[in-house]
């Protein structure tokens, strides 16, 4: 299979690491993979705030940059998302309709498509896992707990493989942690009181680090963190499976 590698705009800028750890991780499983130097923004930031039309051109672009590939993978549930889901205001080629089928976050990649064992990886800490709302109630990652289904998580599937690791969760399970892109900006008073709430949650479960496959979610904690001078990091899932975690041990 030949993968395209899509890195999303904020993790290129911000936490290239955990572009690099996909890269490695999705070579360590095999994959074919290549990353288009032409590639720019999804055209999510855009079209979510209300001017869809203005992210036509990203959108075509990343048609044009994504169409020869068996399937473009990302290590960002809600650039996923917007994709597969929100590129109906474009013309419905061919290669719209493959690129939309095709383009997959990174670790429902690993579960549905790759459906192979990780390499033997070691993360002997607690961690608190995050489902980004994305992913969980857009991408399907896991069971939402409004809708009463059996249980599952393709994330905590993956991580339970990882040796030594302790994968725990808050006490209140998918409760969104206040990101939600410009609602961030909007709303700045209402999403740090939802992120705060989300950290302390894990702090009660007294994890040393935080993780989630959408890395948006994390930067909003991981802010949230600094400021206020917490004992506990954020890191990508990616980078766990990849263990390639920056000062682990």
């Amino acid at each position: 299979m030949k993968i395209g590698l899509f890195i999303p705009c904020y993790i290129d800028q911000f936490y290239p690491r955990v572009g690099i750890a996909t890269h490695q991780l999705l070579v360590k499983l095999g994959c074919d993979v290549h990353y288009v130097r032409e590639q720019t923004c999804c055209g999510q930031p855009l079209a979510n705030s209300g001017y869809e039309d203005s992210s036509r051109s990203c959108a075509n672009r990343f048609i044009n940059n994504f169409s020869d590939f068996d399937f473009t993978v990302t290590p960002s549930g809600s650039c996923a998302y917007h994709v597969r889901h929100h590129y109906d205001f474009i013309q419905q080629t061919s290669d719209v309709v493959h690129v939309r089928n095709s383009t997959l976050e990174l670790t429902e990649f690993i579960v549905d498509v790759l459906k192979k064992p990780l390499p033997k990886v070691t993360f002997p800490h607690k961690v608190g896992l995050h489902s980004g709302c994305h992913g969980l109630r857009g991408l399907r990652l896991a069971a939402a707990s409004e809708t009463k289904e059996s249980a599952f998580n393709k994330v905590e599937e993956l991580l339970n493989a990882v040796d030594g690791l302790e994968l725990v969760y808050p006490e209140r399970l998918d409760e969104c942690c206040g990101f939600g892109g410009t609602f961030s900006v909007k709303e700045e008073k209402v999403s740090v009181a939802m992120g705060n709430d989300r950290i302390h949650g894990f702090l009660e479960k007294d994890v040393a680090y935080i993780t989630s496959a959408d890395m948006s979610c994390l930067m909003h904690l991981d802010g949230l963190i600094r400021r206020q001078g917490l004992l506990v990091q954020v890191v990508h899932v990616a980078e766990i499976l990849n263990e390639s975690v920056y000062g682990a041990s």
